[in-house]
């Protein structure tokens, strides 16, 4: 019998942040600020919505990224996730550098963990910095049930990158803020802006125990209202990184840090700094 996913531990929404940073930044048509890297055969654009779409089979998935490398700014998307059994399956939009620094990159990523019949996504954030997401895998994640069906409707997700701190929004409500603490911990290096569907059955669900099953192929991702707003790696040293808040220095608003707080109270599921099990000397920020 099919169960209808709890999709929050609390009956309440958000409270308000009280700005919405993602009303600062304008929209951009897909062509203009990003190319197909790899699955051409499984991504289409409507050009009269500007809504990409990209699939997952068997054959293969397939990913896009930005013309350019940014050094700071705020990058977002509305996505809708595919309903249903999608176990084993990542819906990604994240910035790296891994193909300029391969072996010894910096990430940032909104990943989406699917899910089987009953329970909800996983929306995973995580922050790997000079090469920690390569080899032996140093993560910094945090995970969150969100507090809605993010197979509904669009949603938007985005990642207000700076040289102080990095913050994650979903709907403009902040759910986690990553400061700079020391340049060992924080990735500094210029990123380009990537979003893809693929198969992670490793890992992705409960940590492998489910897998991608392709009985349900196609797993479909929709992606609009693209925005990359910032300095890119070739502007002027000049060029004033951008705020997720009304103040110019960056940071976050007492409203902001409420609705922060509220999400990372009642939908937060993991966090590396809590986790016994992890090694914190490889972690300094959880303890600095």
């Amino acid at each position: 019998m099919f169960m209808a996913p709890s999709f929050s531990s609390s009956a309440y929404w958000p409270p308000s942040p009280g700005y919405w940073p993602s009303h600062k930044f304008r929209s951009m048509s897909f062509y203009k600020g990003f190319r197909n890297l790899w699955g051409p055969q499984h991504q289409s654009l409507d050009n009269n919505n500007n809504a990409l779409t990209i699939w997952l089979d068997r054959t293969s998935g397939s990913g896009f990224k930005s013309v350019r490398p940014f050094r700071s700014g705020y990058f977002g998307a509305s996505i809708k996730l595919h309903p249903g059994y999608t176990a084993g399956v990542i819906t990604a939009f994240y910035l790296s550098n891994n193909e300029a620094h391969p072996g010894f990159h910096d990430e940032v990523d909104i990943e989406f963990l699917g899910t089987t019949f009953g329970k909800p996504y996983t929306l995973q954030t995580n922050v790997y910095i000079r090469g920690s997401g390569d080899g032996k895998i140093i993560g910094r994640e945090m995970k969150f049930h969100l507090w809605f069906d993010p197979t509904k409707d669009f949603h938007h997700y985005a990642i207000l990158w700076t040289p102080k701190e990095i913050i994650f929004l979903v709907d403009d409500v902040p759910i986690r803020r990553y400061p700079k603490k020391s340049g060992y911990t924080f990735p500094l290096r210029p990123m380009w802006v990537y979003g893809s569907i693929w198969d992670a059955s490793s890992w992705a669900t409960e940590d492998g125990k489910y897998k991608a099953d392709y009985r349900y192929q196609p797993f479909v991702a929709r992606y609009t209202n693209f925005k990359a707003s910032g300095c890119s790696a070739y502007a002027s040293r000049w060029c004033h990184p951008v705020s997720a808040s009304p103040y110019r220095s960056g940071g976050l608003t007492r409203h902001q840090y409420w609705a922060m707080r509220w999400v990372q109270r009642h939908h937060m599921v993991y966090n590396y700094c809590q986790d016994p099990k992890r090694d914190h000397r490889l972690t300094p920020e959880c303890w600095a």
